[in-house]
């Protein structure tokens, strides 16, 4: 098959011939029909995940068909159209048998662990616990830009942040993870801030629900927010992830308030600064979002079968496996507007 391939970190893959994967023991091989570019895959091929090894295949958010199966599998065939949470459960640990595979001890994420799916095909372990039916009203395209953004936001909002209509949501961050938290929260029935540095981005969260927008022009992101509101927001979604748009976060809620923290902080910037002093006298919540388990999918699907949540939107750019190289060496500048898809991946 061919697959990007990268034999050291910040260097740009290549496009090659390796074998096919062959389904292990409880898993499948996949397909590959589309597959996201996401700035977590650049932070891994920046060398900023310990779970990586090279010489790596990128690529977790995916969306494809069964063509192969392993030994133990019941419930999955050969021309299934499925998708799979970028952190997948063993289904043994303490945190599977919760309901927890999201931050399963020990997980199988595509794209990390294992190589990934900026490939043609890609094999998935432990597919009876993390595997997700794909409605046939779902294109391909659609259901890879689930994968990581849009079902991250998802559970930050509706299970972590437990925002309810008519709250206040601030989205710091207008990449793919926070137009996705635009969305949501506005179809929940909240009012929604988003704050960012770029003016497209502003504007397409501006189409997608955003009430208010704040830009490069605000001098004090918190003050403004906690003005707009009447003293704050209920919930604050950091989609960045930096030290500085955390502590804009927590800073902008109201007391009593619930800060979720979606963007990775890693190297140099894994330690930042809070204000606990505001955290303690404000009885603030902070709470970590790390993926989304796979038995939880229904209810986004669900929405989206409705049009409640329209995923499509959100879409940006289509491009090719070979493409991919730029498109993964470019997602340290951001600036790309709405979810890059690879949705050619036998193309030349």
């Amino acid at each position: 098959m061919r697959a990007l391939v990268y034999s050291q970190f910040q260097t740009p893959p290549e496009l090659v011939t390796v074998p096919d994967p062959v389904p292990p023991p409880g898993g499948v091989v996949v397909r590959v029909e589309a597959t996201g570019v996401c700035r977590s895959d650049w932070h891994g091929w920046m060398g900023h995940d310990p779970d990586i090894r090279l010489p790596h295949v990128p690529g977790h958010e995916l969306a494809g068909t069964v063509v192969a199966v392993g030994a133990g599998i019941r419930s999955w065939q050969a021309g299934d159209r499925v998708t799979v949470p970028f952190v997948s459960g063993c289904g043994r640990c303490e945190q599977c048998q919760a309901g927890h595979q999201q931050v399963c001890d020990d997980q199988f994420q595509p794209g990390f662990t294992h190589w990934g799916s900026f490939a043609e095909y890609v094999a998935l372990r432990s597919a009876e616990h993390n595997l997700v039916r794909l409605p046939e009203s779902l294109d391909f395209v659609t259901a890879a830009g689930l994968g990581c953004r849009f079902a991250t936001s998802f559970r930050a909002l509706v299970q972590q942040g437990r925002v309810r209509a008519g709250e206040w949501v601030a989205v710091h961050g207008c990449g793919g993870v926070g137009l996705s938290a635009v969305m949501i929260a506005h179809a929940l029935g909240a009012g929604v801030i988003a704050v960012d540095i770029d003016d497209a981005a502003l504007a397409l969260a501006r189409e997608l629900g955003a009430e208010h927008t704040l830009g490069r022009q605000t001098p004090d992101v918190p003050a403004a927010i906690r003005e707009l509101t009447g003293g704050g927001a209920h919930v604050s979604l950091d989609a960045l992830g930096s030290p500085q748009t955390c502590a804009q976060s927590i800073e902008s809620l109201r007391t009593r308030g619930r800060h979720v923290q979606v963007g990775l902080l890693l190297a140099d910037e894994r330690q930042p600064a809070l204000p606990m002093n505001r955290v303690i006298a404000r009885e603030l919540e902070l709470y970590g979002s790390h993926g989304m388990a796979a038995h939880t999918y229904p209810e986004m699907l669900g929405l989206i079968e409705r049009g409640v949540l329209r995923p499509e939107r959100l879409i940006g750019r289509r491009i090719s496996l070979k493409e991919g190289i730029q498109a993964l060496s470019g997602m340290g500048a951001f600036g790309q507007q709405g979810v890059t898809v690879i949705d050619r991946l036998g193309a030349v």
